[in-house]
C-alpha cells in the first residue's frame, strides 16, 4: 500500500483549544494542507488534566468532529483524532488516559513540561511504554532541547523506545535547522507535524519542513518517514 502524507499535530477541530476558532477556519486549514499534498491530518487538541476532566474534554472533541465531517465533505483529506495531552504527575496512573489516544489505540501524543524535568518524569513515560503498553510520540520534542539544566534529561527520554514529532516550523530557522536534521538522520526524531493554530498565527506548513529534509536528506528519507507514520497510525 502506498505511504500517505501525514500531518502529525494539528489544532485543527473549531472552537475546542486556541486553535481553529470555527468551522471555515477549519476548512481554510484543511484547503491549505491539502494544497500542500497532505493527505491525513491528525486533530490533536490541547488536553490539560489541571484544567479539564476528561469527559468533558470528549464531549467537546466529538461536537467539533462531527461538525467537521458534517460541514467538510469535498476535502480529500483523511481525518484521525486524538489529543496533546499535557504531562501530568502521575499520569501513568490515569484511569481514562485510552480515550485520549490517537483513534482510541495505543498511540499517544505527550506534551512533555516546559520546565527542567525531573527523573521520577523520566520513570513516568518508561512506565507508560513498559506497563501500559502505550506508544508514546513525544510532540515538538525541539522545544525542550535548550531549557536550561535540561540536556541530559532530554538525552534519558530519547534512550527510551518512545517516538518524536518535530514541528515543521523548527525546520525553517537556520539556527536549529542543523541539529533537527541530524536528530531524523540518527533516528532521534521520527515524523513532522505543523503543530497549526490558524490560518494567519501557525498556518499549515508541512511542505516547507519537508522541503527542508528532502533537500538534506533525500526523497527516500521521506518515502520512509512517510511509511514510518503510517506503520504509527495503522493506515
Amino acid at each position: 500500500m502506498r505511504s500517505r502524507i501525514i500531518d502529525f499535530h494539528t489544532h485543527i477541530l473549531p472552537g475546542i483549544d486556541d486553535g481553529s476558532r470555527d468551522i471555515e477556519t477549519t476548512r481554510g486549514m484543511f484547503e491549505k494542507s491539502a494544497e500542500q499534498g497532505v493527505e491525513v491530518i491528525v486533530a490533536t487538541p490541547h488536553f490539560y488534566a489541571s484544567r479539564d476532566r476528561v469527559d468533558h474534554f470528549l464531549e467537546k472533541r466529538s461536537r467539533a468532529r462531527e461538525l467537521v465531517e458534517k460541514t467538510i465533505q469535498d476535502c480529500p483529506v483523511q481525518l484521525h483524532v486524538g489529543a496533546e495531552v499535557a504531562f501530568f504527575r502521575g499520569i501513568s496512573r490515569a484511569e481514562k488516559l485510552d480515550s485520549l489516544t490517537i483513534d482510541g489505540k495505543d498511540l499517544l501524543l505527550l506534551e512533555m513540561p516546559f520546565m527542567p524535568w525531573e527523573a521520577s518524569d523520566i520513570e513516568e513515560v518508561e512506565t507508560l511504554i513498559e506497563e501500559r503498553g502505550y506508544r508514546v510520540l513525544l510532540a515538538h520534542i525541539e522545544r525542550y532541547l535548550d531549557l536550561p539544566g535540561n540536556g541530559h534529561r532530554v538525552g534519558e527520554l530519547l534512550e527510551l523506545p518512545v517516538y518524536a514529532q518535530i514541528n515543521a516550523q523548527s525546520l525553517m530557522d537556520w539556527r536549529k535547522r542543523g541539529r533537527l536534521v541530524r536528530m531524523f538522520r540518527d533516528g532521534k526524531a521520527h515524523v513532522l507535524g505543523s503543530d497549526t493554530h490558524g490560518l494567519h498565527r501557525r498556518p499549515p506548513d508541512l511542505a516547507e519542513g519537508r522541503a527542508v529534509l528532502e533537500r538534506k536528506l533525500g526523497h527516500e528519507f521521506l518515502d520512509q518517514m512517510d511509511s514510518r507514520g503510517c506503520e504509527l497510525l495503522g493506515i
